[in-house]
């Protein structure tokens, strides 16, 4: 499957000359979300399931994500392994065929099967349907989203669903939800649900405007799950994982509440690691990318969306009293562009600042430096008590 990128249907093309030649049957989804193509290789009579998709980049850049038939992603090393075969060809001089591909629509139709059996009820409140705004970000989401929560009876606002190779992410999208912000207030809509490019991560805004992230669904599906007694881990106790980016506020209503919170590097393949390492069926991002493990084996947006109209519709209460008592701590992110990656701690004036910047925060702080896994550069995050401090340190 792929997104919408316009360099998607010659990869998906060369792949699949590629995997025809050494004997491989190939069926294709055509556009799909990342959890999609997870799904239907986990359930399906498939070895393999590959996505074309650079997630919440811009459309010149593409990837490739693999799962195993577990509908897991690959080990990071046999993807080191499968990059150095693909180096030893481009350094022989191979080139790749290419393949037409058609699109065969009942898969996608199985996909969202899948999601509606996970929302019975379908997106009603008692009285009448619930009001979304979607912002489908021109990608993956574009086509399937406002069909899913039609098929569930909701009334529908879509947005940003006319893809045209280039627009993807651009300025919509789970990275750029003030638009939607200002559509859900005004026009008086339930909820509001923002996707990237492959929709494997969504980001909420409640009917006041206020945004709600991956923290904050942590919490609202956390304390649903708790509370249902699905929460314990393996040892027996209530268990959340998120990563060193997510918020102070979300350990503290966790500490509060008694749940525990484990904290792993970037990255969603870590959360799910830790997951499964724990036995904890909830887990994600602050970026959106939330993994529920009774419906799913990576982050799907749409299928958090529809976790938290389950949590709207079950509670009868709105998505701004459901997060009312989440307090963000102000937090602070800049870019460093770098030539290289050498560890922080064997740079020595960095370092320094690391450790001077966390005893000056103490426990009313936390700073995370961090090179990205995609792009050239470094991360600086802060979080502390107030933004002047928070900007003063990060700078």
């Amino acid at each position: 499957g792929m997104d919408t990128r316009e360099s998607g249907p010659w990869i998906t093309g060369c792949l699949a000359a590629a995997l025809s030649e050494c004997g491989v049957t190939v069926r294709y989804a055509g556009l799909i979300t990342t959890p999609g193509v997870a799904y239907l290789t986990r359930t399906g009579p498939f070895a393999a399931g590959i996505m074309v998709s650079a997630s919440h980049n811009p459309y010149q850049d593409n990837g490739i994500k693999v799962f195993g038939h577990t509908g897991y992603k690959l080990p990071d090393e046999v993807e080191h392994s499968i990059e150095e075969t693909i180096f030893e060809l481009l350094a022989a001089g191979v080139t790749p065929s290419e393949r037409v591909l058609e699109a065969e629509q009942a898969l996608d139709e199985e996909y969202l099967a899948h999601l509606c059996a996970t929302l019975p009820g379908g997106a009603r409140m008692p009285d009448r349907p619930l009001r979304i705004v979607l912002d489908c970000g021109h990608g993956a989401a574009a086509h399937l989203a406002p069909a899913l929560f039609r098929r569930l009876g909701a009334g529908v606002d879509a947005r940003n669903v006319t893809p045209d190779g280039r627009n993807i992410n651009l300025d919509c999208g789970a990275l750029h939800v003030d638009q939607l912000s200002r559509l859900v207030r005004e026009t008086g809509a339930d909820a509001g649900f923002a996707f990237d490019g492959d929709a494997d991560r969504c980001i909420a805004v409640a009917p006041s405007g206020r945004i709600i992230d991956g923290d904050m669904m942590l919490m609202v599906c956390g304390r649903r799950l708790r509370d249902a007694g699905r929460l314990a881990a393996t040892d027996g106790a209530p268990a959340v994982v998120a990563t060193i980016m997510s918020n102070l506020g979300l350990e503290r209503v966790c500490a509060r509440e008694g749940i525990r919170l484990v904290r792993t590097p970037v990255g969603d393949k870590y959360v799910l690691e830790e997951m499964i390492r724990l036995g904890a069926i909830i887990g994600g991002e602050q970026s959106g990318h939330v993994i529920f493990r009774d419906f799913a084996t990576t982050g799907d947006g749409m299928l958090s969306a529809l976790r938290l109209v389950d949590a709207v519709i079950s509670s009868e209460r709105t998505l701004d009293e459901l997060t009312a008592d989440f307090v963000s701590f102000p937090q602070t992110l800049k870019k460093v562009k770098v030539r290289s990656k050498p560890p922080l701690e064997e740079v020595p004036p960095v370092h320094a600042e690391i450790a001077r910047t966390e005893r000056e925060l103490g426990e009313d702080g936390r700073i995370v430096v961090r090179y990205s896994g995609t792009e050239p550069v470094a991360r600086v995050m802060i979080e502390g008590p107030s933004q002047e401090v928070i900007e003063t340190h990060a700078e």
